[in-house]
């Protein structure tokens, strides 16, 4: 694309508010990670402490409690006394599930499509923070009253294979005091070739177990630390839900809580590729969800407590149907349980909302084919970039029109500078006078060029999102969904990383070439901001794309070689710069109407004009 002196300003205007905005929001994001991280550590670091002050007594006072914990049990649950903790295993294509018997539920979950960076099998909700309990009644008054059963061991059976491919666990909670013998069931069924399990819990004897039907429902989550850049994962983590039929999210350095108040059909922990879904078939009627960062030591992005109401309707049994995804944050896979989880994937949020439509129908169909065909992850970017480049040269022509026209120009703007010497004011009118007589318009570049950032920052959400992206190696880079380091240097510089990019530094050197074959097609400029001005936004470059994953710089590279390939054919081979001139010389001869624009232009020049007149008189 040619760029003229005005779209080069704009462009330039443009990069200083991109990444101003980009800097103040990191910055205010980094500020409230670090404090909450500080308070985390302190809190960490007081319980450390008082735990080793304290481990003798409560080592006696734990042995106590355990010996009476399973007399309570006893007394309580039938089949309670067994107190070891038993796991069963179901899988499919797609995921390793390991079950519980203590407390009935998922004890962690494999994924069988993705690993970490030590070539393990990725690891959701396996930690011993990672729980989905409910406070049930136990007949007791006093301290007994009430319990959790996360703390309760289910007598459990094997795993039921279906025709259809589908597997179902079930583990039971038994009432001892009952003559009816009221129980609990915990039921999950995984499906084939499926990342959702379906939780239903079934009670008999509803009014014993839980007060006027209410479950108070508590689901705790740590998003286990799965990329290398741990600040960067947090900064696209986000808690997502949908409320009253709408879906909307925060990301977590922004917020720590939030209350519903009206009813909500999913709540979850969206990382930067992976996602855990909590649903409520029928809806949750209420509730909280708060999260933490905690230090960057722990190796978790963040760690959620949700506390949600959920109204049991009578019955025998009565059945509350729940589901859990833990799976990717992939867009296809999402979309397909059309209860828009989709909708947490960030193909454009906030205020780059507007670019979600581009994604979702024009480059995600288009990147998919690509990538089916490409064999690699970086070719299948290069033809992206190929295309859009290809699309949008036509849209784009008027741009090289007018830089090509500005080219023919250079020799008259030249006399009038020789005219004028350091008069700027006189020499600003004659060359608005020669723009109108020739049919330019200095502004006529801009508004084409501005057709690239709406791709620029559709772009930069897809390649932030698109788990397809994560591993795959191109070139000198390991991993597409981070920044390639080769070069490390062993120190921090501010702002700009412990490492080099190199895919960074080809960005960085062809905006270069843009910069300067650009300006070499335009007038020369005496002003030094605007001589300068196409310069400074590769130095902008050098330091925001360091962070960046290499699938965007690796873009941007590509988008730049095309680029001054594009400017260079047209340039010679396909603008008639005879041709040009000639048309010049026709609208010259022609009767010039002015624009109102033009008019004020004018009329501005005219009153600074008469203003720096009356200044040198009265200096005289």
């Amino acid at each position: 694309m040619k760029f003229d002196r005005n779209t080069l300003l704009g462009f330039g205007i443009l990069a200083i508010l991109f990444f101003g905005y980009f800097y103040f929001t990191n910055q205010q994001q980094a500020e409230y990670r670090k404090k909450k991280k500080a308070e985390e550590a302190v809190k960490l670091a007081k319980e450390d402490s008082l735990a080793k002050l304290n481990k003798p007594k409560q080592d006696s006072l734990n042995k106590i409690q355990d010996s009476i914990s399973t007399v309570t049990k006893t007394a309580l649950f039938k089949g309670a006394t067994d107190t070891t903790e038993k796991t069963i295993v179901a899988e499919n294509d797609l995921v390793k599930v390991t079950f519980t018997n203590k407390g009935g539920q998922v004890k962690k979950v494999e994924l069988k499509q993705y690993r970490g960076h030590d070539s393990s099998l990725v690891k959701l909700a396996g930690t011993d923070f990672d729980k989905i309990s409910y406070t049930i009644n136990t007949g007791r008054s006093g301290p007994d009253a009430t319990t959790e059963t996360a703390d309760q061991f289910f007598s459990s059976n094997e795993v039921v294979k279906n025709a259809d491919g589908s597997q179902v666990i079930s583990f039971t909670l038994t009432s001892a005091d009952s003559a009816a013998a009221n129980s609990i069931t915990h039921e999950f069924l995984l499906k084939k070739d499926d990342y959702m399990v379906d939780f239903n819990i079934k009670m008999n004897g509803v009014n014993q177990w839980l007060t006027q039907g209410g479950m108070n429902l508590t689901w705790q989550y740590a998003a286990a630390q799965q990329e290398t850049d741990i600040s960067y994962e947090q900064q696209n983590t986000q808690v997502s839900y949908v409320k009253d039929g709408s879906f909307d999210y925060h990301t977590i350095g922004r917020k720590s809580s939030k209350n519903f108040d009206e009813s909500v059909k999913w709540i979850g922990m969206r990382q930067r590729f992976f996602f855990a879904i909590l649903t409520a078939k029928n809806n949750f009627n209420m509730g909280t969800m708060e999260w933490t960062m905690p230090p960057d030591s722990a190796r978790t992005v963040v760690r959620s407590v949700a506390k949600m109401k959920i109204q049991v309707p009578a019955g025998s049994p009565a059945i509350v149907p729940l589901s859990l995804y833990y799976g990717p944050s992939e867009y296809h896979i999402l979309k397909r349980y059309d209860m828009k989880f989709e909708k947490a994937v960030n193909l454009g949020q906030g205020i780059y909302a507007f670019v979600r439509p581009i994604n979702k129908f024009i480059i995600i169909p288009i990147f998919d084919f690509l990538k089916s065909i490409a064999g690699s992850m970086g070719l299948a970017i290069a033809l992206l970039t190929l295309f859009i480049k290809l699309v949008t040269s036509p849209l784009l022509y008027k741009s090289y029109l007018s830089g090509a026209k500005m080219k023919v120009l250079r020799p008259e703007i030249a006399k009038l500078k020789e005219k004028h010497g350091g008069d700027q004011q006189a020499m600003s009118m004659d060359q608005m006078k020669l723009f109108r007589e020739a049919g330019v318009n200095p502004l006529g570049g801009c508004l084409p060029a501005l057709l690239q950032i709406p791709i620029f920052f559709a772009l930069f959400s897809l390649f932030n999102s698109d788990v397809a992206l994560r591993g795959a190696e191109f070139l000198w880079s390991t991993d597409l969904a981070a920044f390639d380091d080769p070069i490390k240097l062993g120190f921090r510089i501010p702002f700009f990383g412990s490492h080099v990019s190199v895919f960074n530094l080809t960005a960085v050197f062809t905006s270069f070439l843009i910069s300067w074959y650009s300006m070499s097609m335009t007038p020369d400029q005496s002003n030094p901001v605007l001589k300068y001005m196409p310069y400074i936004f590769p130095v902008f470059l050098l330091f925001f794309f360091n962070q960046l994953p290499s699938a965007l710089t690796w873009y941007y590279t590509v988008s730049n070689v095309i680029t001054l390939a594009l400017q260079y054919i047209i340039q010679n081979y396909i603008i008639d710069h005879d041709k040009i001139m000639a048309k010049i010389e026709e609208n010259r001869k022609k009767p010039k109407t002015k624009s109102k624009w033009q008019e004020r232009m004018e009329q501005m020049q005219e009153q600074q004009k008469k203003m720096k007149e009356m200044q040198q008189k009265k200096k005289k």
